[in-house]
């Protein structure tokens, strides 16, 4: 079984311009991996590819295919969970067993953590068993026992598998191919991302160097043909007797050797010559494509609050869904100083999120403070692009800097087209740069986020002058991010079931 697509073009109406161009790629079965950054056109590919959009022009076959879109939102059910819950074959059983998903979990599932709606997500895509399977950022929200429990579930997949995803370790371990958007274009490269990320970076450099010499080569060449241009120049001026005094005859015969060698002739031709030369090595320069990158150094924004402690929860249990009698989270007395650093770690289910909506709450309405959760709502993203637009130019300038340096196309939040989810999470941080918070607050801020998005938001985070509180599941963003950690723990046996206790370490 093979996946074609065949020239696929595709513009949203709202966009000037085309996310996908030309783009022709035959998928055999097995995993293969797609990358790129932020609003290249992943998530579009991915919905063309199984009928959820279709494309302006081209084709995608064989016809009769079976799909299956595995989104990356984790709050929306997936349109089979309630016939995977009733289901009680091998394979629902298998899943069920493998993912750690109770019983109960669909029918309670807006009550469930984003780790564990994601869970539920993976297993009924799984369990349809789709002739192609396209899985849209699957580790999203979840704990690195759960992401091997998934990766050990994709394997079992035998059909057209096709992974988005940032999470290096699982496209290391999974995919056989990877497609990159690079520069409107795109590429297919045998391998897992590691290897296809070496043969990349080699490439950029071989275009790079490349690119360079044709630029030295153009510069010389321009300064050859001026100079060949004031030889011609010359010629014609010694050619011409004008003004010559008729009694000096040396400099007549001169001229006369000029015009019979033909030496001013060939100066004029050479100089013609070296245009076609010139314009070659111009063209290698602009068809030689190096990949751009900003730095990732993120504008300074952001405050130390005067105060020394900008929060105090109070020692007690936070119980899960505010619910009087449900189990919850037992802390002892926390406080969030003006300038802490602090990671909140623990398994999918055991109340973080939880706990961080409390402390949250307690922080003092005169605090600035930006929290960005896990999902941000259609609703919100509206309204963040609606005061993008109504900004003045300086401040939008200034935050679409953030953004670019987010590695983000700061024209592409500028159009009305549909922002992708890691370039909406980019503009709401970026808007902190007007607001000036003194207390950043970030629910798994790497969900979405291409790899270089990562890198550059892990300096943002570590350098920032005020108070942060980070719940992730990525080490090393916590690593280099937080100086003081949360972690939740069960409060009795293995599990959360009867709720959680907070050490902090």
């Amino acid at each position: 079984m093979q996946l074609n697509l065949t020239n696929i073009h595709y513009s949203y109406a709202e966009s000037p311009h085309e996310v996908l161009h030309g783009v022709t790629l035959s998928l055999p079965t097995g995993w293969t991996g797609v990358v790129g950054d932020n609003g290249c056109g992943k998530s579009t590919l991915a919905r063309i590819v199984t009928g959820e959009l279709r494309p302006t022009s081209g084709s995608v076959g064989p016809y009769g295919l079976v799909s299956y879109y595995c989104e990356q939102d984790s709050d929306r059910p997936p349109a089979a969970l309630l016939d995977f819950a009733a289901a009680w074959d091998r394979d629902a059983v298998r899943l069920r067993d493998a993912l750690g998903i109770g019983d109960d979990w669909a029918w309670r599932f807006g009550e469930l953590s984003s780790g564990q709606q994601k869970r539920l997500q993976v297993a009924v895509a799984l369990w349809s068993r789709p002739d192609v399977l396209v899985l849209d950022e699957p580790t999203n929200h979840l704990d690195a026992h759960t992401r091997k429990a998934v990766l050990l579930a994709l394997r079992s997949f035998s059909g057209v598998g096709i992974l988005i995803s940032h999470d290096r370790d699982l496209l290391d371990a999974l995919v056989e191919r990877c497609i990159s958007f690079e520069g409107g274009e795109v590429r297919v490269r045998p391998g897992n991302y590691s290897h296809t990320f070496e043969q990349r970076q080699r490439e950029t450099e071989a275009a790079a160097d490349a690119q360079a010499r044709a630029r030295r080569e153009e510069r010389r060449l321009a300064a050859e043909r001026q100079r060949r241009v004031e030889a011609a120049s010359r010629a014609d001026g010694l050619r011409s007797r004008r003004g010559l005094d008729p009694r000096d005859h040396d400099a007549r015969e001169k001229i006369g050797r000029a015009i019979v060698s033909g030496k001013d002739g060939r100066a004029t031709h050479l100089a013609t010559t070296l245009d076609a030369r010139i314009k070659g090595e111009r063209d290698r320069v602009q068809a030689s494509y190096v990949e751009r990158r900003y730095d990732g150094n993120v504008p300074s924004f952001g405050e130390r609050s005067r105060r020394s402690f900008i929060a105090r929860l109070p020692e007690g249990t936070v119980r899960y869904g505010g619910i009087p009698d449900a189990p919850g989270v037992a802390a002892p007395e926390l406080f969030l100083g003006s300038a802490d650093h602090v990671g909140v770690v623990g398994p999918n289910g055991s109340g973080k999120s939880t706990l961080v909506r409390a402390l949250v709450a307690a922080v003092p309405k005169d605090v600035p403070m930006l929290y960005v959760p896990q999902e941000i709502g259609v609703d919100a993203a509206r309204r963040a692009c609606a005061r993008l637009q109504g900004l003045a130019a300086g401040e939008k300038g200034q935050v679409l800097s953030v953004v670019a340096q987010l590695n983000s196309r700061p024209d592409a939040l500028l159009e009305e087209g549909e922002l992708s989810p890691g370039e909406l999470r980019k503009l709401v941080l970026a808007e902190a740069v007007l607001t000036k918070p003194q207390l950043l607050v970030m629910d798994e801020p790497t969900n979405h986020l291409d790899l270089h998005s990562i890198e550059a938001l892990e300096r943002l985070l570590s350098e920032f002058p005020g108070a942060v509180v980070l719940v992730s599941h990525d080490a090393r963003v916590m690593r280099s991010s937080c100086g003081r950690i949360w972690e939740l723990l069960p409060a009795s046996g293995d599990d959360f079931t009867s709720g959680a206790v907070v050490v902090e370490r």
